[in-house]
C-alpha cells in the first residue's frame, strides 16, 4: 500500500532578517535529511528530527494516524545503507523567525511520476536546529514549457573593465568588481555609474616584471634567458562577509609585492563604509615572496561552516622549477595548498593536522593552480577548479587533509621530461572530472534561477583557453554530462556568477573586459 503523508502546520510570521549561522545550521540539517532519504541512511534522517517528533499521516482514505520521526526513518532501513534512491532533491526555500524556521524541499520521484514539496517546520532547541514537523504535497512532475527550454544567449551589460577577475553582489544592481589589472570598483548595473573604492593597500603588484638574466640559466626556458618577462597580477577575489549587512566586511585577495619586487598572495579584510575600505586587517600572507609570474591562486569562499577557504597556487609555471620536495607537497610551504581560516584570520581548532612544522591554516595539499570555488547546493561540498600543464585541467571536491597529487600525479602531461620522486605512503585524491584538452577552468558556480529552470543545480565552468563555457549536470559527487556553450562566440572568461535573483553573469578576461549576462532567448 502506498502511503501519502500530510501534516497540519501552523502559519507563522516570517521576518527577512536572520543570522547567517542559523541559516548554515539549518542548511546542514536539511542536507542531512536529504542525504538520508537519497541513500537510505535511517540514522541520518532520525538525527535531523527532534527525538519523538510525531507526524500526522493520511493514507488516502478517511483514516488518519500518527508516526514518530524514528518510525518514519525506519522506512528507509529496508535497503542496504548507501543504496541510491532515484529521487532528486533540493532546498528551494528557508525562512527564519528567531528560533522558528520554515523550509521547503522539492523532490522528484520519476517512478511515481510525481514532484513532492516537503514543508518542514524547524525549532531551535538548546542551541541546535531540529525538524519538528513535516507536511508533503504531491503533483505530477511538470513538463518544461517551450518558453523555458534552454536557448542561451549573451548580452553585454558593461564594457571597459580592465581584466576583471571577480564580482560580488551587494544587491541585485549594486556590485563590487575587482579588476586584475585595474582597481576595485563599485558599479550600479542600472545607471552604469562606477565609483573607485578607496583605502586599498599600497603593496599590490599590478604588474610583475622579471629579468631572467639575473637568474641561473635553466630556471627559465633557455629560449627566454636574458629576456625581461612581465605579467599582470593585481586584484583577485572580492568577497562579502556572510553577515555583510550587519558588519560591512569585505575580503580581498591580491598579488602583494615586497621591496625586492618579489610577490605572493595576500588576503585582507576591511569595512566598506562610504565607498572606502576602513579598518583594514591582514588575514593571510602566503610566504615566501618569490620571483614568479603566475599561479597565485587567490580564490576564496565561505563554506557552510562559516570558515574562509583560500586557494594558493604553487607559483611554478614549469614543473622542473620544483625543489626535491615539490612545493605543493611540502606541508611547511604555504604554496600549492588550500587554506582554511576563521573570518578574523585565526586558525580553526578543527583544521586537519599535517604533522610537525606544517604551516598554519593548512587544509589540503598537492594543488598546482586553483582559482574557482563553489558550494554544491545540496551536499554543501566545496568544488574547485584546477589548471593542469599540458591538458590535466580538473574539477575536484575539497576534503580535509586530502592530497590532490600535484606534481607527482596529473591527468595531463608534463611540459618537460620532469620525473618527481615518489612519496612514500602518500594517498592521492582523484578528481571528479578532467578534460582531455586544455580548458584552463576558472571561477565556477552552481546555477540556481528561473531563467533556466532545467539548469538548476548544474555546475557552470568558464575557461580561459579558447573562451570555453561548460554546463555540467551533477548528481551528488559525480558529473553525469558536460555541454560546452557558445562554441561559435567564444571569449576568454574569468568568472561565472549568479546574482541574488538568479541571473547568470560572466566576466571576460580582456583589457576591454566585459560583464555579460546569459539569458534565455525563448522567454
Amino acid at each position: 500500500m502506498k502511503i501519502k503523508v500530510f501534516i497540519f502546520l501552523a502559519v507563522i510570521s516570517i521576518s527577512p532578517c536572520f543570522s547567517q549561522t542559523d541559516h548554515e545550521q539549518i542548511t546542514k540539517i536539511l542536507n542531512q535529511f536529504i542525504v538520508g532519504t537519497q541513500y537510505n541512511y535511517p540514522d541520518s534522517i532520525a538525527m535531523a528530527f527532534h527525538p519523538g517528533t510525531r507526524m500526522f499521516l493520511y493514507n488516502g482514505t478517511d483514516s488518519a494516524y500518527f508516526m514518530t520521526s524514528e518510525e518514519y526513518a525506519g522506512l528507509y532501513g529496508r535497503k542496504a545503507p548507501g543504496t541510491l534512491n532515484n529521487r532528486p532533491s533540493k532546498i528551494i526555500g528557508i525562512e527564519i523567525d528567531r528560533d522558528v524556521a520554515y523550509a521547503k524541499l522539492e523532490i522528484d520521484i520519476p517512478s511515481f511520476g510525481n514532484r513532492y514539496h516537503d514543508l518542514l517546520l524547524l525549532k531551535k532547541i538548546l542551541g541546535h536546529w531540529k525538524i519538528v514537523g513535516k507536511a508533503t504535497s504531491a503533483g505530477p512532475i511538470p513538463k518544461a514549457p517551450e518558453e523555458f527550454t534552454p536557448n542561451p544567449a549573451k548580452e553585454v551589460v558593461l564594457t571597459g573593465l580592465n581584466k576583471p577577475w571577480s564580482m560580488a553582489f551587494i544587491s541585485e544592481n549594486d556590485v563590487l568588481i575587482a579588476e586584475k589589472d585595474g582597481s576595485l570598483l563599485r558599479v550600479n548595473l542600472e545607471t552604469k555609474e562606477r565609483k573607485f573604492i578607496l583605502g586599498l593597500p599600497k603593496d599590490v603588484a599590478r604588474a610583475v616584471q622579471i629579468d631572467t638574466a639575473k637568474f641561473e640559466k635553466g630556471i627559465f626556458p633557455n629560449s627566454l634567458h636574458g629576456q625581461t618577462l612581465s605579467a599582470n597580477a593585481g586584484w583577485f577575489q572580492v568577497l562579502l562577509d556572510p553577515n555583510f549587512n550587519q558588519n560591512n566586511y569585505v575580503y580581498i585577495s591580491y598579488a602583494a609585492e615586497n621591496r625586492a619586487r618579489a610577490s605572493t598572495t595576500k588576503v585582507i579584510r576591511g569595512k566598506l563604509i562610504d565607498n572606502q575600505l576602513k579598518e583594514v586587517e591582514i588575514l593571510f600572507v602566503a610566504e615566501p615572496y618569490v620571483h614568479g609570474l603566475y599561479h597565485y591562486g587567490g580564490g576564496m569562499i565561505f563554506g557552510t561552516d562559516g570558515k574562509l577557504y583560500i586557494t594558493i597556487g604553487e607559483r611554478n609555471f614549469f614543473e622542473y622549477m620544483n625543489p626535491e620536495i615539490p612545493v605543493a607537497q611540502d606541508v611547511k610551504d604555504k604554496r600549492g595548498k588550500v587554506i582554511r581560516i576563521n573570518p578574523d584570520g585565526s586558525i580553526p581548532k578543527d583544521n586537519p593536522d599535517f604533522g610537525p612544522g606544517a604551516v598554519n591554516g593548512l587544509y589540503a595539499i598537492g594543488i598546482r593552480a586553483s582559482q574557482g570555488l563553489a558550494i554544491h547546493p545540496e551536499t554543501g561540498d566545496i568544488w574547485f577548479s584546477e589548471h593542469g600543464t599540458n591538458q590535466g585541467d580538473e574539477l575536484n571536491i575539497l576534503k580535509p587533509s586530502a592530497n590532490y597529487g600535484w606534481p607527482n600525479v596529473t591527468t595531463g602531461s608534463y611540459r618537460t621530461d620532469y620525473q618527481p620522486k615518489a612519496i612514500s605512503g602518500a594517498t592521492f585524491t582523484d578528481p571528479v572530472y578532467s578534460w582531455n584538452h586544455t580548458v584552463a577552468p576558472t571561477g565556477l558556480t552552481f546555477y540556481s534561477g528561473r531563467e533556466f529552470p532545467l539548469w538548476n543545480g548544474n555546475l557552470i565552468v568558464p575557461g580561459l583557453s579558447k573562451g570555453s563555457l561548460w554546463r555540467m549536470v551533477v548528481d551528488g559527487d559525480k558529473i553525469i554530462s558536460a555541454e560546452e556553450l557558445f562554441i561559435n562566440s567564444r571569449v576568454r572568461l574569468r568568472k561565472a556568477i549568479v546574482s541574488p535573483r538568479g541571473q547568470l553573469y560572466l566576466l571576460s578576461d580582456e583589457e576591454d573586459g566585459k560583464l555579460i549576462r546569459v539569458f534565455n532567448s525563448k522567454r
